[in-house]
Protein backbone atom coordinates (compact mmCIF):
# COMPACT_ATOMS: atom_id res chain seq x y z
CA UNK A 1 0.00 0.00 0.00
CA UNK A 2 1.22 3.15 -1.20
CA UNK A 3 1.30 6.10 1.80
CA UNK A 4 1.25 9.38 1.01
CA UNK A 5 4.65 10.93 2.48
CA UNK A 6 3.33 14.34 3.53
CA UNK A 7 0.47 12.24 5.76
CA UNK A 8 3.54 10.57 7.57
CA UNK A 9 5.29 14.02 8.14
CA UNK A 10 2.13 14.62 10.18
CA UNK A 11 1.84 11.55 12.01
CA UNK A 12 5.56 12.27 12.82
CA UNK A 13 4.84 16.21 13.47
CA UNK A 14 2.09 15.08 15.91
CA UNK A 15 3.66 12.35 18.36
CA UNK A 16 6.77 14.99 18.30
CA UNK A 17 4.94 18.14 19.17
CA UNK A 18 2.75 15.89 22.42
CA UNK A 19 6.05 14.91 23.19
CA UNK A 20 7.20 18.80 23.91
CA UNK A 21 4.01 20.09 25.02
CA UNK A 22 3.92 17.60 27.94
CA UNK A 23 7.54 17.78 28.70
CA UNK A 24 6.64 21.87 28.60
CA UNK A 25 4.09 21.27 30.71
CA UNK A 26 6.01 19.46 33.37
CA UNK A 27 7.57 22.86 34.68
CA UNK A 28 7.23 23.42 38.01
CA UNK A 29 4.66 25.62 39.59
CA UNK A 30 5.45 26.03 42.87
CA UNK A 31 7.42 28.21 44.85
CA UNK A 32 8.68 24.77 46.15
CA UNK A 33 10.36 23.30 43.59
CA UNK A 34 13.46 20.60 44.44
CA UNK A 35 16.61 22.02 44.41
CA UNK A 36 19.07 21.22 41.60
CA UNK A 37 21.10 18.50 44.19
CA UNK A 38 18.12 17.06 45.13
CA UNK A 39 17.06 16.69 41.31
CA UNK A 40 20.32 15.68 40.38
CA UNK A 41 20.01 12.84 42.71
CA UNK A 42 16.99 11.34 40.84
CA UNK A 43 19.05 11.26 38.12
CA UNK A 44 21.10 8.15 36.89
CA UNK A 45 24.91 8.88 36.93
CA UNK A 46 25.92 10.54 33.60
CA UNK A 47 28.77 12.57 31.93
CA UNK A 48 25.88 14.80 30.53
CA UNK A 49 24.85 15.78 33.50
CA UNK A 50 24.35 19.70 33.87
CA UNK A 51 26.54 20.81 36.80
CA UNK A 52 24.75 21.67 39.70
CA UNK A 53 25.69 25.50 40.24
CA UNK A 54 26.18 28.02 37.14
CA UNK A 55 30.08 28.94 38.69
CA UNK A 56 32.85 28.63 36.25
CA UNK A 57 30.47 27.98 33.24
CA UNK A 58 30.42 30.00 29.96
CA UNK A 59 28.13 32.92 29.12
CA UNK A 60 25.59 34.73 31.62
CA UNK A 61 21.86 34.52 32.20
CA UNK A 62 19.89 31.10 32.91
CA UNK A 63 20.35 27.55 32.62
CA UNK A 64 17.36 25.23 33.34
CA UNK A 65 17.45 22.97 36.12
CA UNK A 66 13.80 21.66 36.16
CA UNK A 67 13.72 18.11 36.52
CA UNK A 68 12.14 17.35 33.43
CA UNK A 69 14.42 19.35 31.80
CA UNK A 70 17.80 17.66 32.93
CA UNK A 71 16.21 14.31 32.33
CA UNK A 72 15.73 15.77 28.41
CA UNK A 73 19.03 17.17 28.65
CA UNK A 74 21.07 13.63 29.64
CA UNK A 75 18.55 11.62 27.67
CA UNK A 76 19.00 13.79 24.24
CA UNK A 77 22.90 14.45 24.59
CA UNK A 78 23.00 10.32 25.74
CA UNK A 79 21.51 9.55 22.01
CA UNK A 80 23.85 12.08 20.38
CA UNK A 81 27.03 10.78 21.82
CA UNK A 82 26.44 7.74 20.40
CA UNK A 83 25.76 9.40 16.85
CA UNK A 84 28.90 11.34 16.68
CA UNK A 85 30.55 9.44 13.84
CA UNK A 86 27.35 9.06 11.51
CA UNK A 87 26.92 12.55 12.10
CA UNK A 88 30.19 13.74 11.15
CA UNK A 89 29.45 16.29 8.37
CA UNK A 90 25.87 17.36 9.17
CA UNK A 91 23.92 20.20 8.85
CA UNK A 92 23.55 21.10 12.15
CA UNK A 93 19.80 22.31 13.31
CA UNK A 94 20.16 24.28 16.56
CA UNK A 95 18.22 25.24 18.96
CA UNK A 96 15.28 24.69 21.86
CA UNK A 97 11.76 22.81 21.60
CA UNK A 98 11.06 24.62 18.38
CA UNK A 99 13.83 22.94 16.55
CA UNK A 100 13.15 19.65 18.30
CA UNK A 101 10.07 19.64 17.02
CA UNK A 102 10.97 19.12 13.60
CA UNK A 103 11.95 15.78 15.11
CA UNK A 104 15.17 13.18 14.14
CA UNK A 105 13.47 12.36 10.60
CA UNK A 106 13.79 16.25 9.27
CA UNK A 107 16.59 14.51 6.63
CA UNK A 108 13.45 13.96 4.02
CA UNK A 109 12.35 17.70 3.92
CA UNK A 110 16.01 17.91 2.76
CA UNK A 111 16.80 14.98 0.08
CA UNK A 112 20.42 14.07 0.05
CA UNK A 113 21.45 15.91 2.73
CA UNK A 114 22.84 14.68 5.79
CA UNK A 115 21.06 16.85 8.56
CA UNK A 116 21.19 16.74 12.58
CA UNK A 117 18.85 17.71 14.90
CA UNK A 118 20.09 18.87 18.38
CA UNK A 119 17.20 20.73 19.58
CA UNK A 120 16.42 20.54 23.31
CA UNK A 121 13.04 21.79 24.38
CA UNK A 122 13.19 24.24 26.91
CA UNK A 123 17.14 24.80 26.48
CA UNK A 124 18.66 28.56 26.34
CA UNK A 125 21.32 30.68 24.48
CA UNK A 126 23.48 29.94 27.74
CA UNK A 127 22.72 26.21 27.28
CA UNK A 128 23.69 26.15 23.80
CA UNK A 129 26.62 27.65 24.75
CA UNK A 130 27.41 25.14 27.03
CA UNK A 131 26.91 21.79 24.73
CA UNK A 132 28.14 23.43 21.65
CA UNK A 133 31.45 21.49 21.38
CA UNK A 134 29.96 18.21 22.55
CA UNK A 135 26.86 17.93 20.65
CA UNK A 136 27.92 20.01 17.30
CA UNK A 137 31.19 21.25 17.12
CA UNK A 138 32.41 17.46 17.64
CA UNK A 139 30.68 16.81 14.35
CA UNK A 140 32.60 18.93 11.97
CA UNK A 141 29.21 20.39 10.26
CA UNK A 142 28.86 21.57 7.07
CA UNK A 143 27.04 24.17 8.04
CA UNK A 144 24.92 25.67 11.12
CA UNK A 145 20.72 26.57 11.53
CA UNK A 146 20.39 28.44 14.94
CA UNK A 147 17.50 29.34 16.34
CA UNK A 148 17.79 30.16 20.21
CA UNK A 149 16.60 33.08 22.84
CA UNK A 150 12.82 32.70 23.39
CA UNK A 151 13.11 30.68 26.82
CA UNK A 152 15.75 33.34 27.71
CA UNK A 153 12.72 36.11 28.13
CA UNK A 154 10.86 33.02 29.68
CA UNK A 155 13.73 33.22 32.87
CA UNK A 156 13.58 36.52 32.70
CA UNK A 157 16.77 37.40 30.87
CA UNK A 158 17.58 40.79 29.69
CA UNK A 159 17.78 40.64 24.98
CA UNK A 160 21.57 42.19 25.95
CA UNK A 161 22.14 39.29 28.37
CA UNK A 162 20.51 36.80 24.98
CA UNK A 163 22.47 38.77 22.46
CA UNK A 164 26.15 38.40 24.75
CA UNK A 165 25.69 34.66 25.03
CA UNK A 166 24.90 34.57 21.21
CA UNK A 167 27.91 36.56 20.43
CA UNK A 168 30.05 33.90 22.57
CA UNK A 169 28.15 31.26 20.43
CA UNK A 170 29.03 32.83 17.43
CA UNK A 171 32.81 33.14 18.40
CA UNK A 172 32.86 29.63 19.20
CA UNK A 173 31.74 28.79 15.83
CA UNK A 174 34.12 30.91 14.24
CA UNK A 175 37.10 29.82 16.33
CA UNK A 176 35.85 26.10 14.57
CA UNK A 177 35.59 27.03 10.99
CA UNK A 178 35.81 30.74 9.74
CA UNK A 179 33.88 29.92 6.30
CA UNK A 180 31.25 27.06 7.60
CA UNK A 181 27.76 28.96 6.76
CA UNK A 182 25.91 29.70 9.50
CA UNK A 183 21.93 30.88 8.97
CA UNK A 184 20.73 32.80 12.07
CA UNK A 185 16.89 32.85 12.47
CA UNK A 186 15.44 35.47 14.45
CA UNK A 187 13.35 34.65 17.56
CA UNK A 188 9.88 33.80 16.54
CA UNK A 189 7.06 35.90 17.73
CA UNK A 190 4.92 34.36 21.23
CA UNK A 191 2.89 36.17 23.25
CA UNK A 192 3.02 38.30 26.24
CA UNK A 193 0.65 35.21 27.51
CA UNK A 194 3.79 33.59 27.65
CA UNK A 195 6.21 35.70 29.27
CA UNK A 196 7.61 36.54 25.61
CA UNK A 197 6.43 40.19 24.97
CA UNK A 198 6.90 41.32 21.42
CA UNK A 199 9.01 44.37 22.36
CA UNK A 200 11.36 42.39 24.19
CA UNK A 201 12.00 39.42 21.13
CA UNK A 202 11.68 42.69 18.54
CA UNK A 203 15.21 43.94 21.13
CA UNK A 204 17.02 40.60 21.18
CA UNK A 205 16.27 40.19 17.26
CA UNK A 206 18.02 44.02 16.61
CA UNK A 207 20.98 43.03 19.13
CA UNK A 208 21.48 39.69 16.92
CA UNK A 209 21.77 42.10 13.91
CA UNK A 210 23.85 44.37 15.40
CA UNK A 211 25.87 40.71 16.98
CA UNK A 212 26.25 39.61 12.99
CA UNK A 213 27.87 42.86 11.58
CA UNK A 214 31.63 41.81 11.07
CA UNK A 215 30.62 37.98 10.82
CA UNK A 216 30.51 37.30 7.01
CA UNK A 217 29.92 33.55 7.58
CA UNK A 218 26.41 34.44 9.32
CA UNK A 219 23.19 34.89 6.99
CA UNK A 220 19.89 36.38 9.41
CA UNK A 221 16.99 35.34 8.42
CA UNK A 222 13.96 37.57 9.10
CA UNK A 223 11.83 34.81 10.71
CA UNK A 224 10.06 37.14 13.12
CA UNK A 225 8.00 39.49 10.11
CA UNK A 226 7.55 35.92 8.24
CA UNK A 227 5.42 35.11 11.30
CA UNK A 228 4.32 37.89 13.24
CA UNK A 229 0.48 39.29 13.14
CA UNK A 230 -0.14 42.96 12.94
CA UNK A 231 -0.19 42.66 16.75
CA UNK A 232 3.79 41.72 16.47
CA UNK A 233 2.56 37.92 18.25
CA UNK A 234 2.06 34.69 16.78
CA UNK A 235 -0.44 33.81 14.81
CA UNK A 236 -2.65 31.14 16.25
CA UNK A 237 -3.33 29.44 13.03
CA UNK A 238 -0.07 28.66 12.98
CA UNK A 239 1.30 28.18 16.74
CA UNK A 240 -1.82 27.13 18.58
CA UNK A 241 0.15 27.51 21.61
CA UNK A 242 1.72 30.94 20.62
CA UNK A 243 5.14 29.17 21.09
CA UNK A 244 5.59 26.05 18.84
CA UNK A 245 4.80 26.31 15.22
CA UNK A 246 2.09 23.56 13.70
CA UNK A 247 3.08 21.62 10.30
CA UNK A 248 1.80 24.83 8.81
CA UNK A 249 4.26 26.85 10.69
CA UNK A 250 7.27 24.54 10.13
CA UNK A 251 6.10 24.38 5.82
CA UNK A 252 6.56 27.76 6.34
CA UNK A 253 9.92 27.74 7.84
CA UNK A 254 11.32 25.37 5.80
CA UNK A 255 10.42 26.98 2.66
CA UNK A 256 12.30 30.04 4.40
CA UNK A 257 15.19 28.64 4.81
CA UNK A 258 15.76 27.00 1.75
CA UNK A 259 16.32 29.85 -0.53
CA UNK A 260 19.18 31.18 2.30
CA UNK A 261 20.25 27.36 2.27
CA UNK A 262 20.59 27.26 -1.74
CA UNK A 263 22.58 30.42 -1.59
CA UNK A 264 24.90 29.44 0.87
CA UNK A 265 26.00 25.88 -0.98
CA UNK A 266 24.47 23.81 1.88
CA UNK A 267 21.78 22.48 -0.29
CA UNK A 268 21.40 21.99 -3.69
CA UNK A 269 19.49 23.97 -6.10
CA UNK A 270 16.80 22.36 -8.41
CA UNK A 271 18.53 23.15 -12.21
CA UNK A 272 16.75 26.21 -14.57
CA UNK A 273 16.58 24.61 -18.06
CA UNK A 274 15.20 27.94 -19.24
CA UNK A 275 15.71 28.88 -22.46
CA UNK A 276 14.34 32.83 -23.44
CA UNK A 277 11.83 33.13 -26.01
CA UNK A 278 13.50 33.17 -29.29
CA UNK A 279 12.89 37.38 -30.00
CA UNK A 280 14.26 38.05 -26.92
CA UNK A 281 17.71 38.79 -25.34
CA UNK A 282 19.11 37.78 -22.44
CA UNK A 283 20.40 40.00 -20.07
CA UNK A 284 22.52 37.93 -17.27
CA UNK A 285 24.22 34.57 -18.41
CA UNK A 286 23.88 32.91 -15.77
CA UNK A 287 27.84 32.00 -15.07
CA UNK A 288 28.94 35.77 -14.33
CA UNK A 289 28.25 39.77 -13.99
CA UNK A 290 29.22 40.59 -17.75
CA UNK A 291 27.21 43.09 -19.02
CA UNK A 292 26.98 44.66 -15.84
CA UNK A 293 28.27 47.02 -13.28
CA UNK A 294 28.31 49.91 -10.71
CA UNK A 295 27.56 53.33 -11.40
CA UNK A 296 30.52 55.02 -12.46
CA UNK A 297 32.92 51.80 -12.11
CA UNK A 298 34.55 49.17 -14.30
CA UNK A 299 32.39 46.34 -16.14
CA UNK A 300 32.02 43.19 -13.92
CA UNK A 301 33.01 41.02 -16.98
CA UNK A 302 33.77 37.49 -16.22
CA UNK A 303 33.47 37.95 -12.21
CA UNK A 304 30.54 35.68 -10.42
CA UNK A 305 30.57 38.51 -7.99
CA UNK A 306 30.52 42.37 -7.08
CA UNK A 307 33.68 43.15 -5.26
CA UNK A 308 31.78 44.25 -1.78
CA UNK A 309 30.00 40.75 -2.13
CA UNK A 310 26.68 42.64 -2.23
CA UNK A 311 25.81 40.88 -6.15
CA UNK A 312 26.75 36.85 -6.05
CA UNK A 313 26.22 35.01 -9.01
CA UNK A 314 24.74 31.52 -7.41
CA UNK A 315 23.10 28.61 -9.17
CA UNK A 316 22.35 30.48 -12.19
CA UNK A 317 20.84 33.41 -10.94
CA UNK A 318 22.05 37.06 -9.15
CA UNK A 319 21.63 36.71 -5.60
CA UNK A 320 21.47 39.59 -3.76
CA UNK A 321 22.79 38.40 -0.28
CA UNK A 322 21.98 39.65 2.97
CA UNK A 323 23.34 42.63 4.22
CA UNK A 324 24.98 42.78 7.76
CA UNK A 325 24.15 46.90 7.82
CA UNK A 326 21.01 49.09 7.58
CA UNK A 327 20.11 50.67 4.17
CA UNK A 328 23.11 49.18 2.56
CA UNK A 329 22.02 50.36 -0.93
CA UNK A 330 23.52 49.51 -4.11
CA UNK A 331 22.91 49.39 -7.29
CA UNK A 332 23.78 47.01 -10.54
CA UNK A 333 23.29 48.30 -13.65
CA UNK A 334 23.69 46.66 -17.31
CA UNK A 335 26.29 48.86 -19.33
CA UNK A 336 24.03 48.49 -22.06
CA UNK A 337 21.49 51.27 -22.38
CA UNK A 338 17.86 51.00 -24.16
CA UNK A 339 16.59 54.11 -26.00
CA UNK A 340 13.72 52.70 -27.09
CA UNK A 341 10.51 51.04 -26.38
CA UNK A 342 11.15 47.47 -25.04
CA UNK A 343 9.63 44.91 -23.11
CA UNK A 344 11.61 43.35 -19.92
CA UNK A 345 10.90 40.22 -18.26
CA UNK A 346 12.58 38.44 -15.24
CA UNK A 347 11.73 36.31 -12.22
CA UNK A 348 11.90 36.89 -8.55
CA UNK A 349 12.07 35.31 -5.62
CA UNK A 350 12.65 37.38 -2.18
CA UNK A 351 13.30 35.91 1.84
CA UNK A 352 10.92 37.04 3.89
CA UNK A 353 10.62 40.46 5.00
CA UNK A 354 13.37 41.79 1.87
CA UNK A 355 13.53 44.47 -0.04
CA UNK A 356 15.10 45.09 -3.26
CA UNK A 357 14.68 47.02 -6.56
CA UNK A 358 14.26 46.99 -10.65
CA UNK A 359 15.56 50.31 -12.00
CA UNK A 360 13.99 51.23 -15.09
CA UNK A 361 16.17 53.37 -16.90
CA UNK A 362 16.40 55.19 -13.48
CA UNK A 363 12.95 54.95 -11.91
CA UNK A 364 12.59 52.02 -9.25
CA UNK A 365 9.89 49.71 -9.38
CA UNK A 366 9.83 48.45 -5.90
CA UNK A 367 10.95 44.59 -5.86
CA UNK A 368 9.74 42.96 -2.34
CA UNK A 369 8.74 40.54 -0.38
CA UNK A 370 5.53 42.30 -1.07
CA UNK A 371 2.90 40.83 1.03
CA UNK A 372 4.79 41.34 4.49
CA UNK A 373 7.27 44.48 3.37
CA UNK A 374 4.74 46.07 0.63
CA UNK A 375 3.58 48.66 -0.93
CA UNK A 376 1.48 45.91 -2.82
CA UNK A 377 0.02 43.79 -0.02
CA UNK A 378 -3.28 42.73 -1.82
CA UNK A 379 -1.58 40.83 -4.70
CA UNK A 380 -3.77 37.47 -5.25
CA UNK A 381 -1.04 35.74 -7.53
CA UNK A 382 2.17 36.53 -5.65
CA UNK A 383 4.12 33.53 -4.18
CA UNK A 384 5.55 33.81 -0.72
CA UNK A 385 9.62 31.96 -0.80
CA UNK A 386 8.66 30.82 -4.13
CA UNK A 387 9.65 32.66 -7.94
CA UNK A 388 7.73 35.44 -8.80
CA UNK A 389 7.53 37.21 -12.60
CA UNK A 390 8.10 40.79 -13.18
CA UNK A 391 6.99 42.12 -16.79
CA UNK A 392 7.80 45.60 -17.47
CA UNK A 393 6.53 47.23 -20.93
CA UNK A 394 7.90 50.62 -21.68
CA UNK A 395 6.28 52.45 -24.18
CA UNK A 396 6.50 56.36 -25.17
CA UNK A 397 8.48 57.06 -21.95
CA UNK A 398 5.64 55.05 -19.52
CA UNK A 399 6.33 51.77 -18.15
CA UNK A 400 3.58 49.11 -17.00
CA UNK A 401 4.68 46.55 -14.89
CA UNK A 402 2.74 43.82 -13.28
CA UNK A 403 3.87 40.43 -11.24
CA UNK A 404 2.60 37.42 -12.22
CA UNK A 405 -0.18 39.29 -14.56
CA UNK A 406 -0.98 41.59 -11.96
CA UNK A 407 -0.55 45.27 -12.24
CA UNK A 408 1.88 46.77 -9.64
CA UNK A 409 2.63 50.31 -11.88
CA UNK A 410 -0.30 51.07 -14.82
CA UNK A 411 2.08 54.00 -16.13
CA UNK A 412 5.46 55.07 -13.98
CA UNK A 413 6.90 57.97 -16.21
CA UNK A 414 10.89 56.90 -17.19
CA UNK A 415 13.33 58.86 -19.05
CA UNK A 416 13.88 58.35 -22.99
CA UNK A 417 17.39 56.48 -22.30
CA UNK A 418 19.14 54.28 -19.25
CA UNK A 419 20.13 51.10 -18.60
CA UNK A 420 18.39 48.51 -16.40
CA UNK A 421 19.64 48.00 -12.72
CA UNK A 422 18.93 46.10 -9.53
CA UNK A 423 18.89 47.49 -6.14
CA UNK A 424 20.81 45.54 -3.08
CA UNK A 425 18.84 46.85 0.19
CA UNK A 426 17.85 44.16 3.29
CA UNK A 427 17.57 40.48 3.09
CA UNK A 428 17.53 37.56 -0.05
CA UNK A 429 16.83 38.52 -3.28
CA UNK A 430 17.35 36.21 -6.41
CA UNK A 431 16.89 37.44 -9.59
CA UNK A 432 17.05 34.81 -13.05
CA UNK A 433 15.76 34.49 -16.54
CA UNK A 434 16.54 38.30 -16.70
CA UNK A 435 15.76 39.03 -20.85
CA UNK A 436 13.96 41.98 -22.78
CA UNK A 437 12.72 42.53 -26.03
CA UNK A 438 12.88 45.46 -28.30
CA UNK A 439 9.68 46.56 -29.37
CA UNK A 440 10.25 48.02 -33.40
Amino acid sequence: MKINRWFCRAVLFSISLLGLLSGCAQTPATPHAPTAAAVVATLPPSPFALPLTDDGLPGTGPIRRFEWFQKLWIERRTAWAARVQQDQGAIVFLGDSITQGWGDSMGSLFPGVKVANRGISGDTTRGVLLRLQEDVLKLHPRGIVLLIGTNDLEEGAAPETTAGNLKLILAALKRHDATMPVVLCNVFPSSSEKKRPSDQIKAINRLYFAAIRDEPQVTMIDTFALFANARAEAKPEEFPDLLHPNQSGYGKWESALRPVMEATGLIAAWPDDFAPEADFTTLFNGRDLTGWSYPDAPAFDGQPASPDGRFVVKNGRIVVTVSHVEHAYRKLWTTQKFPGDFVLKLEFRASPNADSGIFVREPQLQCRDYLIAGPYVNLKNYRPLDWNEIVVTVKGGLAHCTCNGEVLVDAMPVPPTGPIGLESDHGQLEYRRIRVREIK
